[in-house]
């Protein structure tokens, strides 16, 4: 069996969550502050992915290195078998539910969770986290304009990713708030994309795994490239209090029965794809390949992706083609071990 190996924190290579979503994370740390003068640029619609059979590339930054777990495939079924637990996880996971595309248009619905780019120019604003003792301090070069999941004051999660073109530092937060001149937030953090590196065992992020966000969200761009190179994030609606890395952060119930954070499961290889067409088979063959990682509690085999205006004219088939595939088609898969460590 082939197990993911933690390279433990590094100071470079961090993500700022501005909360967690669904959990109150065991803490966050308050921001500084700083100002310049700065432009943002980019989203997912201006900023296409590039699948280079190694790692997802973005604005010239790769998305980790090749052997980060978000970026390996897991249908080898030596390397990766099943988990001994999957019968038992599985029937803790509303299997007869389906799956479902959470993503779509920004303009009109704010659907999906959008994300930007911004140059090394951009100004630092003070930040502020109510989980101050699991975030890492700001200053964040975050636009006051910065899209906001759901939009702002949304009520939601209120994500908000920033990816910086150059130093390829990814930032997220989430409940997210701008009081100018900077944001308040629930919690952050901020990982370095050219790292392996997790975050501190036990810290959250802006998804209760202590995971980014970015890397495991369907992006429009990768789906009209015809492929899906990356593990996707999605949600469940019970877990256990442990996480399996590179998962670090957990916020369920004490049932050694339901999935753990940072689960693997991937489409069992006898599942049918024929059927499947355009930007769903794209979506199905992902789920085969590199498969879904547990990330936050929410609806169950909601898989994330982003906002993006260009989804309008995908969405009705993905979401019909998408409901004949169902939680009993999967199967969970060994990835490492179970941690309870600083939870």
């Amino acid at each position: 069996m082939r197990a993911f190996v933690a390279t433990g924190f590094a100071i470079g290579a961090l993500i700022v969550a501005c909360g967690t979503s669904d959990s109150a994370p065991s803490s966050a740390s308050p921001g500084g502050s700083s100002s310049g003068s700065g432009s943002s640029s980019g989203s997912s619609s201006g900023n296409p992915v590039v699948t280079n059979g190694t790692s997802p590339t973005i604005s010239g930054c790769s998305i980790f290195p090749a052997d980060n777990p978000w970026n390996t495939r897991i249908d080898d079924t030596t390397a990766f078998p099943v988990h001994a637990m999957s019968a038992t996880y599985l029937a803790n996971m509303e299997t007869s539910s389906h799956v479902h595309p959470d993503w779509g248009d920004w303009s009109t619905d704010h659907y999906g969770i959008p994300w930007q780019t911004v140059d090394e120019s951009q100004a630092t604003v003070p930040m502020s986290f109510l989980y101050s003792d699991q975030s890492d301090p700001g200053p964040y070069p975050f636009p006051a304009d910065a899209k906001v999941e759901g939009g702002s004051n949304s009520g939601g999660d209120q994500h908000v990713l920033v990816l910086v073109t150059g130093t390829c530092i990814l930032y997220e937060t989430d409940n997210s708030d701008y009081v100018n001149p900077g944001w308040k937030c629930d919690s952050g953090a901020r990982f370095d994309l050219s790292s392996d590196a997790l975050r501190t065992d036990g810290w959250t992020s802006a998804d209760a795994a202590g995971l980014p966000i970015f890397p495991g969200l369907v992006k429009l761009s990768e789906v009209q490239a015809g492929k899906i190179e990356h593990a996707i994030r999605f949600t469940v609606s019970k877990t256990q209090q442990a996480y399996i890395h590179p998962a670090v952060h957990a916020a369920g119930d004490a049932d050694t029965t339901l999935p753990p954070m940072g689960l693997r499961l991937r489409l069992k290889a006898s599942f049918d794809a024929t059927p499947f067409t355009g930007a769903s088979l794209v979506v199905v063959t992902a789920l085969k390949e590199y498969g879904v990682i547990v990330a936050d509690n929410g609806s169950s085999w909601y898989i994330g992706g982003d906002s993006d205006d260009g989804w309008t004219p995908l969405m009705d088939d993905l979401v019909s083609q998408l409901e004949n595939v169902h939680g009993s088609d999967f199967e969970a898969v060994e990835t490492g071990p179970i941690s309870t460590a600083g939870l």
